[in-house]
């Protein structure tokens, strides 16, 4: 099996939009797991960050939820920023 054979379908015959179609659909997934590691990991920072404790109840107490609400908010006001940059220094080029 060459290095283009996945299983029993030769990627090889494909038709140029089947190509284009299944590369489409490689990078959205590859997108897709960008952002739930992304999610993950401010699950993670944020959770450790504002729940130092044990867990007594099944919710947040009401320290607890609006330490996540601004954890939240101030990951997603950086990841803003950062995107509004880098737009400006693609445009700029």
């Amino acid at each position: 099996m060459d290095s283009l054979s996945t299983g029993n379908v030769d990627l090889t015959k494909l038709s140029d939009r089947d190509k284009q179609e299944l590369q489409q659909f490689v990078v959205n997934e590859s997108q897709k797991a960008r952002i739930q590691g992304s999610i993950h990991s401010l699950t993670d920072i944020c959770f450790r960050k504002c729940v130092p404790s044990k867990i007594s109840s099944g919710k947040l107490d009401k320290y607890e939820e609006p330490c996540m609400q601004n954890c939240v908010d101030r990951f997603l006001d950086a990841n803003h920023v950062v995107l509004k940059q880098l737009e400006t220094l693609r445009t700029s080029s």
